[in-house]
């Protein structure tokens, strides 16, 4: 089941994804569960499916939104992935699990606009992109084999990055405001299969740039969420980003980052294809 969140004449719903559209939840299922958050909390996320009848929607004509509204926790791992560290003159080398957060509000929905920085900040703003991991149910001190069964599912992340400022600090460098999206849907991790298989590709402007696997991360999935659950329990909604895998702007020589215009999309075959623009500096 493919889970997704958009704006529906003017308001924040949710719905089920098909191949014949987006199907918008029923208003009675909205009330008792505002958001996907809230069903992901209830445990009521097979209930959906039948609550998802009303008539398919034309996903080309949806403004998607991130999928699970305002989650407690977006963790992401750095230096998951064998590759050159993408920032000039920075030399980071660790055998341990690196993590670092994201603010809710830079990350935006699929086929929205990212927002190409202001000033120095423009001149490296890079893609970067990553298999999230969706946490459904509570996990507290969670062991590596029961791992997996706290994921509700998996989605694209595009963890866009300012590079000139990841030497201020990563924090600085990671939190530009719509510098990054995620989505388009979350994808059942009975559908999505197995994580160490899924193929990541990241094409900027049709070209590919970044292509890699699960099986390649450093540290896999069940370690990485058995380790953050120790830090802290892990909620349902909770966004895992697991990492990006070689060919990132910041790591080419000479450096390719993004500039106004650039159509940034992530694709995992069996979860989706999340797609978006560089859009010009905002003025205000």
């Amino acid at each position: 089941m493919k889970i997704a969140s958009f704006l529906l004449n003017g308001r924040q719903t949710y719905g089920m994804v098909s191949s014949d559209g987006v199907h918008p939840v029923l208003p009675e299922f909205a009330a008792h569960f505002a958001d996907l958050r809230a069903v992901l909390t209830a445990q009521a996320l097979l209930d959906l499916a039948d609550a998802c009848t009303n008539p398919a929607l034309d996903p080309a004509a949806m403004q998607f939104l991130p999928p699970i509204p305002a989650p407690s926790k977006i963790l992401c791992i750095g230096l998951n992935y064998r590759k050159p560290y993408p920032v000039a003159g920075a030399v980071v080398q660790s055998d341990d699990i690196v993590i670092f957060g994201r603010h809710d509000d830079t990350l935006v929905g699929h086929g929205m606009p990212l927002e190409m920085p202001v000033a120095d900040a423009a001149q490296s703003f890079d893609f970067e992109g990553e298999i999230v991991a969706v946490i459904g149910r509570p996990c507290r001190h969670v062991t590596e084999a029961d791992a997996l069964s706290h994921v509700a599912g998996y989605a694209c992340m595009n963890e866009g990055s300012v590079r000139g400022w990841q030497k201020h600090s990563v924090h600085a460098g990671k939190n530009f405001h719509a510098s990054g999206a995620w989505g388009p849907w979350v994808t059942t991790a009975d559908e999505a299969g197995p994580v160490e298989q899924m193929r990541l590709t990241t094409r900027v402007n049709g070209d590919v740039m970044q292509s890699a696997t699960g099986a390649d991360m450093i540290h896999p999935l069940p370690k990485l969420i058995a380790y953050l659950s120790h830090i802290t329990r892990l909620n349902p909604g909770d966004v895992i980003a697991t990492g990006s895998p070689d060919g990132t702007g910041g790591s080419r020589k000479p450096p390719a980052f993004l500039k106004p215009g650039d159509v940034v999309e992530i694709d995992i075959p069996n979860v989706g294809t999340l797609r978006n623009h560089v859009a010009e500096p905002a003025q205000t």
